[in-house]
């Protein structure tokens, strides 16, 4: 099992993040009600998290900056959720986050629980696709929800995601949309994916796998040569390296507004918005359903998640599963 995130290490976080000064040893031992040895233990693990302190004699520590990289800790400090992410764990490096939570929710963790790697060695997306997960580079993470919705409603929250992702991306200036069904674009590239899974009795869901890859330090010469022109990062759009904590943080805080949001108003806000941040949204596509390659105009999102086009004729159709040509790289 990964390092579960400690609360003397959360408490620590906010005492530095109060003041600008140094904090003694022994006034942060007698504040935490812990030994000296255990702060100057909880600290070590800080700076393995990335956080960086100066330490002066007779002084103490200040807190002083942070990597680009995962601090569970910076993470959970600034957390203003109920139940996403307060029960978290950290690896450095898994298989897949996804497995790592269909064993969590079998053996009883909370709704919310999530796992975050460095680094994932056998990645998947939809259709089992492997997915590049390079250590440091991106998020790669899984939440454990238990929503009390019946199984065929468990593709909207896919889509409830996804806009909390692309909210999450628009506040910091970069604009993404939802390529349907689990996708997020900039411009033509993919940056982001998206895989649910459930495990459910006939009419009650017994747990989902939420599953998002998002790029963000990733360079050009990160990528595989196979998807230089289709994928993108974060860092490739902007030339910004970015702190990978901090956007945790944004994506758990606004993945759990919006499923509030979504248990109480339903998912139609949802469908409205997809026709905003829907990729190729009233453009032309080519669609291969059983026969022929045909062309299609990109519609609507239905409440079960179906893509509803048009074709030439101007006839509907409901896409449930189908493989759509978006551009030339997709």
């Amino acid at each position: 099992m990964g390092e579960r995130t400690g609360s003397t290490k959360r408490k620590l976080i906010d005492l530095f993040k109060e003041t600008e000064d140094y904090l003694s040893g022994q006034w942060l031992a007698d504040t935490l009600s812990v030994s000296r040895t255990a702060v100057w233990k909880n600290i070590k693990e800080l700076e393995k998290e990335g956080f960086l302190f100066e330490v002066v004699k007779k002084k103490g520590y200040k807190l002083v900056g942070t990597s680009p990289g995962i601090s569970p800790a910076s993470i959970q400090s600034t957390l203003n959720t109920k139940e996403i992410g307060r029960t978290f764990y950290h690896f450095t490096e898994v298989k897949s986050t996804q497995e790592k939570i269909h064993t969590m929710a079998k053996e009883g963790y909370p709704n919310g629980t999530v796992a975050l790697a460095d680094e994932q060695t056998a990645g998947k997306g939809r259709m089992k696709r492997d997915w590049n997960s390079l250590k440091g580079k991106g998020i790669w993470m899984s939440l454990l929800l238990r929503p009390s919705i019946p199984p065929q409603k468990a593709p909207q929250l896919t889509l409830v995601a996804a806009t909390s992702i692309v909210n999450v991306l628009q506040a910091s200036g970069i604009e993404a949309t939802v390529k349907w069904p689990n996708d997020l674009m900039i411009g033509d590239r993919k940056v982001c994916g998206i895989l649910t899974e459930m495990r459910a009795e006939q009419d009650s869901i017994d747990y989902l796998a939420l599953g998002i890859g998002l790029n963000v330090n990733q360079s050009l010469e990160d990528m595989p040569v196979e998807l230089e022109r289709k994928a993108t990062s974060l860092y490739m759009e902007t030339g910004e390296e970015r702190v990978i904590s901090e956007i945790v943080t944004e994506l758990l805080n606004r993945l759990e507004y919006e499923l509030n949001r979504y248990f109480e108003l339903g998912f139609s806000p949802f469908q409205e918005e997809w026709g905003k941040i829907g990729y190729k949204v009233g453009q032309w596509v080519s669609v291969s359903t059983w026969g022929e390659p045909w062309r299609a105009k990109i519609d609507r999102m239905e409440a079960d998640g179906a893509l509803m086009v048009l074709d030439s004729s101007g006839r509907e159709h409901q896409l449930y599963s189908a493989e759509i040509l978006w551009n030339e790289n997709y």
